[in-house]
């Protein structure tokens, strides 16, 4: 093969006769190897069968290449979803702190602010003294202040409720950790008041839960219907769902 390639380098006008019929005898050999050698693995692939053994692989061609050049074409080019959003735009912004340079060159003027958005959250009791105001009548009788409606006569807010709630039925948290949670915010409730606020005036949850199905059924399309089997004392039973 190596004398064939040096015969290729002959330029074609230098070529002479004898060259020419000995590049075309080599080329003739070549494509008759190839020949042969697809012959040889189809003979192969055939007693592969027969025998029942696995089939030879098919390996694909490498990929590699394909991403080098794509990557050398475009060097610039972004990968597809690497564009950032702007995570922060639709933040509501509850405190703004502007922040000046250590220090700053005589004749500076100010041009621009380069913000930086931090996302924090800060839990911490609040307390509230609400004073009802007391007043005796001419006639000897007393007037106060009512409380707001909201509080139904609770000492804990609506928004101290909600995170009880929250924390119990949806995160699973117990009664003791959640109690502990709460003392180490500096909520003074005891186990009982806590307890209480879990269990006690919870008919219109059960009211909404007890609607689910009825509400499901109305303004669904379709009904799906699942079954539970098992065997029973050597009986087949079934549990519709």
């Amino acid at each position: 093969m190596k004398g064939s390639n040096k015969l290729q380098d002959i330029p074609e006008k230098d070529m002479s006769s004898t060259v020419k019929l000995l590049l075309d005898f080599i080329e003739q050999q070549n494509a008759l190897i190839l020949q042969q050698a697809e012959k040889i693995q189809q003979l192969k692939d055939e007693i592969a069968r027969l025998k029942n053994q696995p089939p030879r692989p098919k390996i694909k061609p490498s990929s590699l290449r394909k991403k080098e050049t794509k990557s050398s074409a475009s060097p610039n080019k972004k990968r597809p979803g690497s564009k950032k959003r702007a995570k922060t735009a639709q933040l509501e912004i509850h405190h703004t702190e502007p922040i000046e340079p250590e220090s700053i060159p005589a004749g500076s003027v100010f041009r621009y602010y380069k913000d930086f958005v931090v996302q924090d959250i800060t839990i911490k009791p609040r307390n509230t003294r609400y004073r009802l105001k007391v007043y005796e009548t001419p006639d000897g009788g007393y007037v106060a202040g009512q409380l707001p409606a909201y509080l139904n006569g609770k000492h804990f807010g609506p928004m101290l409720i909600g995170f009880v709630l929250y924390q119990h039925y949806h995160c699973h948290v117990t009664q003791p950790l959640l109690l502990e949670q709460l003392d180490e915010f500096g909520i003074d409730m005891s186990a009982g008041q806590l307890n209480n606020l879990l269990i006690e005036e919870k008919e219109r949850f059960h009211w909404e839960k007890d609607c689910i199905l009825s509400i499901g059924l109305k303004v669904s399309s379709y009904i799906n219907v699942d079954d539970t089997g098992a065997r029973h004392q050597g009986k087949n039973g079934y549990l519709p769902a």
